[in-house]
């Protein structure tokens, strides 16, 4: 059966545009931005950079804005009255910069700024400063006990019980100290690991939703081009605007997948790489620690000088991982302070673009606009087969167009959008587009094999598959617009940030903080039970020599007891156990003569 196309004629400006979509990625840090940046900060001094209705505020000096007291802040500012450019975390990251003169660092927190990164890093300069005097101070210590060993002449030395005692006390204190620290750099790095990895999941989740969200309205747009009602579909100029955004969509959802599963692999690879660091520290020093206390407590002097010259090394490089944490443990606070005044000041042009890009909203703007007219060019092709074919009572003469229509008329679809794209409220008699399926579902007939109507109805089976297809995708477009609008409008960021703070921020700077003070712990106390390793190792010499002094003066006095204990003595018994020798017969003169034979 055929049907005649009758054009629908449509005043409403055609909305797609051709445009060069740029994809916004939602869980990336962009490595390459660095190196960039300079000269994009060159090339565009003095350029106006169009942000639509942001231009005017962006053209305001923020010196002329008023002053934001983060701690006391007013209620969330509308977003377009918010200023533009504004740093964040300002005041928690104003420090010293030595790449600057020392000067005190005023951009606020941006990750892609190099002296952000020297600034937040001289806070560690204490703890950098601690082991660079230790390796030094130490490793001289050991060289002169080397040189005073082998050049300097032994001496007898006297030996002190306080000195002892105090040295094997505090032994044991600093032994079970590293235990203590062990212990809770250990803790600390699980809960931090589980509390990073949590917080990657998440954002990584939030993206995901994105990406999906942006691929389902183009696997609903490719529905939109296939839905034909007998032959009759979308007109030729939206098909070709339909692929046109299917191409961006999917090009910018597929990056946004690529970033986004790449960035999340790098972060895990480096998660996984410093926890097995943490957990190798910890386990060594402990080890350490364990076998020195032996060593010493058994007097094994040359295993023990290993482990110092071991635990010299380990202890430097414990003391530079414990700097880098205090550095990781600042920036995590920083990046919380900035995504909570982002939260509350939102602006057009921050750092936080990096993590989660909310200005850039070509694609999502494009697509919310596109899906709009497809959803209502359905639903003028529904109603143009409802007004042109099912409400039209045929003469059986006009074959193509006749099926035994009868019965009520069919009410229209209602466009939930007016002809420039904003909502409209349904007329009265107009059919919703959530429940028309089973409005128009009332109007179907039973048909013959020739597909005419034997009973009452407007619609065959056939045509309301036709129109409930076309129905539904537009249902689905419909409702993701509410979405796009998040994508668009920054809600899908600002609701991130704020569960980010919220609910991850506390776990991140609470173990972040554990993971460095159990560094610094394990440091101190396995420096000094090295020191006291050396001192009671000498003690215990010291103790020894003097012991054997007096076992070998001792014996001197015996003599004077000798001759009262002589008498005592039993007499040797081995002479009466021997054997007699045999007599021995010498022949004398006389005998000889007698017996010359």
């Amino acid at each position: 059966m055929s049907m005649c196309h009758t054009p629908v004629s449509s005043e409403r400006p055609h909305i797609f545009q051709q445009t060069q979509l740029n994809p916004f990625l939602f869980c990336s840090v962009h490595t390459s931005h660095t190196h960039s940046l300079p000269l994009a900060r060159k090339e565009n001094e003095g350029n106006g950079v169009t942000f639509s209705r942001w231009d005017e505020i962006a053209a305001e000096p923020y010196e002329n804005s008023p002053s934001l007291p983060f701690e006391n802040s007013p209620p969330s500012l509308p977003f377009e009255n918010s200023p533009s450019s504004l740093p964040l975390a300002a005041e928690r990251t104003r420090r010293k910069d030595p790449f600057d003169g020392f000067n005190k660092y005023t951009n606020g927190w941006n990750i892609t700024d190099y002296h952000y990164w020297t600034s937040v890093s001289y806070t560690a300069v204490p703890v950098f400063s601690i082991a660079a005097i230790w390796f030094l101070g130490f490793g001289l210590c050991l060289l002169l006990l080397i040189v005073g060993h082998f050049c300097r002449k032994s001496e007898p030395y006297g030996y002190s019980t306080t000195c002892y005692s105090l040295s094997l006390i505090l032994l044991i204190l600093f032994t079970f100290t590293t235990l203590i620290g062990c212990a809770v750099l250990y803790i600390g790095q699980g809960s931090f690991h589980h509390s990073t990895t949590t917080t990657l999941q998440y954002v990584v989740y939030q993206a995901d939703s994105a990406v999906d969200k942006l691929r389902n309205v183009s696997d609903y747009l490719a529905q939109a081009k296939l839905v034909g009602i007998d032959r009759v579909f979308l007109p030729a100029n939206v098909q070709t605007d339909i692929d046109t955004a299917e191409a961006d969509i999917n090009t910018s959802a597929g990056t946004i997948a690529e970033k986004t599963k790449e960035n999340s692999d790098n972060i895990h690879d480096l998660l996984d790489s410093v926890r097995m660091a943490l957990i190798i520290i910890a386990a060594v020093m402990l080890v350490l620690t364990f076998l020195g206390f032996l060593f010493s407590i058994f007097g094994m002097q040359v295993l023990v000088y290993i482990l110092v010259v071991a635990g010299w090394f380990l202890v430097t490089g414990t003391l530079i991982l414990c700097g880098l944490f205090v550095i990781l443990h600042n920036v995590t606070a920083d990046t919380c302070v900035a995504m909570n005044e982002w939260n509350q000041y939102p602006t057009a042009n921050t750092a936080l673009d990096d993590i989660l890009p909310c200005v850039d909203n070509a694609t999502a703007q494009e697509t919310l606009l596109r899906s709009k007219e497809v959803t209502s060019e359905l639903v003028n092709l529904v109603n143009q087969v409802i007004t042109n074919v099912s409400n039209i009572n045929f003469a059986p003469n006009f074959t193509p167009l006749y099926y035994n229509q009868s019965g009520p008329l069919m009410p229209l679809l209602c466009d939930p959008f007016r002809p420039d794209m904003t909502d409209r409220q349904c007329d009265s008699g107009e059919v919703n587009l959530s429940n028309a399926t089973q409005v128009y579902g009332n109007f179907v007939c039973q048909v013959s094999p020739s597909e005419i109507c034997t009973t009452q109805g407007r619609l065959t089976p056939t045509f309301y598959n036709q129109i409930s297809a076309g129905i539904n995708v537009g249902n689905a477009l419909y409702n993701y617009a509410p979405s796009l609008v998040e994508l668009q409008d920054c809600t899908f960021v600002r609701e991130t940030f704020t569960d980010i703070y919220n609910d991850h921020c506390p776990g991140l700077r609470r173990y972040s903080r554990w993971i460095y003070a159990g560094l610094l712990m394990v440091s101190f106390a396995v420096m000094f039970s090295l020191i006291f390793w050396v001192v009671y190792g000498r003690e215990r010499r010291h103790r020894l020599y003097t012991k054997e002094s007096k076992d070998l003066v001792t014996p001197t006095r015996a003599p004077a007891r000798a001759p009262t204990r002589a008498p005592t003595r039993a007499p040797p018994r081995a002479p009466a156990l021997a054997p007699a020798p045999a007599p021995t017969l010498v022949p004398t003169e006389h005998a000889l003569a007698l017996n010359p034979y």
